[in-house]
């Protein structure tokens, strides 16, 4: 099987190759800022005095045969023959560079600069452009032009945009270098050669223009967990052993990896466990992260911090380069080395699916992961920390984190503000209790599931996970039921809009009187009817009573308790988040079965279904309904219905008793 080999190589290993620099990669581009950057860095990393190395990003490159090499084999009388030719064209190939050729260039430059004799370096060929070591002599001779267009009034033939930032990035090194003593430049040059090293990736087998595509067109760079992979699978990691057994190691490896990387590519597991965001192609990149980080259990330890960071770096590769160092530790044997790294990735993987699979498990971790959105793979860490399998000691901590988690709102009777015009200062936003009514949609699950469990005929199909992964993927919002409508609508185009979604009631629709009234509003021939007791009316008309239903101690505040709050999508929020109870729960109904309404100028009310939807990205016609929010909206909570068209004080309070009841084992209080 063909294998990426992956390696560090420092830029001594360099000198004496061959690279060649296809016709689909552009030009050297590098701008001042960057060749002085690397410079920079690399003299930080020599004062610092530190006995590691600095790492390049990877340079990807293919070996390239010559054109005539079947043709010459083809000539050979004798396997010796064949061998002999074989072993020279590798040990003198030509390198083609598919990605790094800017960082190559570069380099390439500063030691040009730097060598007296400049035969001693390695080669940079280009196929559709002119060889540049000819044009960097004349540059280093004429030290006198320090542009680039007093150099090409000398050098007529040299005037090309790559000459261009050749010269350039030639002139920056030479001030850079020119406010260093003579000893100091000997330093600098012998730390570049033995301590800056390339992730030196050869691609086998592979197309190398698709390679080059992906990383540079693309913009998908090489992934840790591709560099180990490369560093797992490579075959002289299997020494002394049968050639039959070593491929059957790489494969079931290789085969388990697929596994691994399959699983978290499924959202609904991936979403579990991390946020929406996650920018890497190849998700298994965090197991390995994990195993880097962990501090406890390390397979790999170091004296301290420090020393960590000194030896592997702190940027995007660091974690490739930890298992570099841990892979290549002298006096270990690769295959005990290779067994233990693998049985840590899978405990790892088996741990995040036991989690998955377990429904108490499952909804308690995804919530305190939808709670912690700053580091998730420090999250995990800390969860794998007190991982033991004992499920009911580990729920137990679980439980008494949660309860920590909504302290700021385990109050019900607890007042919140609805926006900065409202501001009541010891008042928290209404955002500040999304986690308790999140804990209560989990509960809620929770406990249902339970009673299913207890009912020996029901099988594990039936049971219900909260879907995290939608949860995620649509922005979530802490919204009225029944709407603030006097205090939210100040503009008047909101208010035309919720004047016209009023007419999803179709008692309302009926009404001609209010009809019309609605109709005058909208279309800007009002006069003097004010929108304030337009609302008022419909509202009366609606619920056949007085806002009296909330009590006569200001209503409106009444409103701004947990009541009265429930979580919806933001599409829903945007479309009717601010509607009467009937209007909003009609479109939420909507929403569960795929549909969408639309009351136009004319106050016609249409609906718009999945397949006459023309751009779904942008209308989303169906969403996940939490089943809190479906409840609410179906009075699930009041036994005592009087009025499917209004949410009253009595339903509230049924709600609120739910909320306490379900919730009453994290401190839910009603003070």
């Amino acid at each position: 099987m063909a294998e990426n080999k992956i390696e560090l190589k420092s830029v001594g290993e360099l000198l004496g190759m061959k690279f060649f620099i296809p016709s689909y990669q552009r030009g050297y581009r590098w701008t001042k800022q960057q060749v002085k950057d690397l410079l920079n860095d690399v003299k930080e990393f020599i004062d610092n005095n530190k006995t590691g190395f600095y790492s390049l990003q990877p340079l990807v490159v293919k070996k390239k045969w010559p054109a005539t090499a079947f043709d010459e084999i083809r000539e050979k009388v004798s396997v010796e023959e064949i061998e002999d030719y074989i072993n020279n064209c590798e040990n003198n190939c030509e390198w083609e560079v598919i990605d790094g050729q800017q960082r190559l260039t570069t380099i390439f430059i500063i030691l040009f600069f730097l060598n007296n004799d400049n035969n001693n370096l390695y080669t940079i060929e280009y196929q559709t452009r002119q060889i540049f070591t000819e044009f960097l002599k004349k540059v280093k001779e004429d030290s006198k032009c320090s542009e680039f267009k007093d150099f090409i009034n000398n050098n007529i033939d040299s005037d090309n945009i790559d000459f261009y930032h050749i010269f350039t990035t030639f002139q920056t090194i030479r001030e850079w270098f020119e406010k260093m003593e003579a000893d100091d430049r000997t330093k600098y040059k012998e730390q570049l050669l033995q301590n800056v090293k390339f992730i030196w990736y050869e691609s086998v087998g592979e197309n190398p223009i698709k390679v080059f595509t992906r990383l540079n067109i693309g913009k998908i760079k090489l992934t840790n967990s591709e560099l180990i992979k490369a560093l797992l699978l490579n075959r002289s990691n299997f020494n002394e052993e049968a050639l039959r057994h070593i491929q059957l190691r790489q494969q079931e490896i290789a085969s388990e990896w697929d596994h691994i990387e399959y699983t978290l590519q499924n959202d609904e597991f991936w979403l579990f466990l991390h946020h929406t965001g996650y920018q890497r192609p190849t998700r298994i990149d965090f197991i390995f992260d994990l195993i880097c980080d962990n501090e406890n259990e390390p397979l790999m330890a170091f004296p301290n911090k420090e020393k960590k960071d000194e030896t592997i770096g702190t940027d995007d590769y660091r974690t490739f380069r930890y298992f570099y160092e841990y892979f290549h530790q002298k006096d270990k044997n690769k295959n005990e080395l290779i067994n233990e790294c693998w049985k840590q990735v899978k405990r790892l993987f088996q741990t995040f699916q036991e989690w998955f699979n377990d429904l108490t498990l499952y909804h308690y971790i995804g919530y305190l992961i939808c709670l912690n959105e700053v580091n998730t793979i420090d999250y995990l860490k800390k969860l794998v920390q007190k991982w033991n399998g004992d499920k009911r000691q580990f729920i137990k901590s679980l439980k008494d984190e949660i309860s920590e988690k909504i302290t700021k709102c385990k109050d019900l009777n607890q007042q919140y503000r609805i926006g900065d015009k409202d501001f009541d200062e010891g008042k928290p936003d209404k955002g500040k209790c999304k986690p308790l009514l999140l804990l209560h949609n989990i509960q809620t699950v929770i406990i249902q599931n339970k009673e299913l469990e207890d009912k020996k005929e029901y099988g594990l199909p039936v049971f219900y996970k909260f879907p995290f992964h939608l949860y995620k993927k649509e922005k979530w919002d802490v919204e009225h039921i029944d709407s603030n409508t006097a205090n939210e609508l100040d503009k008047e185009k909101d208010q035309k809009e919720w004047l016209k979604y009023t007419l999803l009631d179709e008692d309302i629709a009926k009404e001609e009187t209010l009809k019309q009234k609605i109709k005058a509003f909208v279309s800007g021939t009002k006069g003097h009817l004010d929108f304030g007791t337009l609302a008022e009316e419909l509202q009366k008309f609606v619920s056949h009573s007085t806002s009296s239903d909330w009590g006569n101690n200001e209503p409106e505040k009444e409103k701004n308790k947990i009541w009265n709050y429930v979580l919806l999508d933001a599409g829903t929020n945007r479309g009717y988040g601010n509607a009467i109870f009937p209007a909003k729960r009609r479109s939420i109904i909507g929403k569960d079965q795929g549909k969408k309404y639309i009351v136009d100028d004319n106050l016609k009310v249409t609906t718009v279904t999945g397949e006459e939807n023309e751009d779904k990205k942008k209308n989303k016609l169906i969403a996940f309904v939490p089943p809190v929010t479906r409840n609410v909206f179906l009075k699930y909570y009041n036994t005592s219905i009087r009025n499917l068209k209004t949410w009253d004080r009595a339903d509230a309070e049924a709600y609120k008793k739910n909320i306490l009841e379900t919730l009453k084992e994290f401190g839910v209080i009603n003070n």
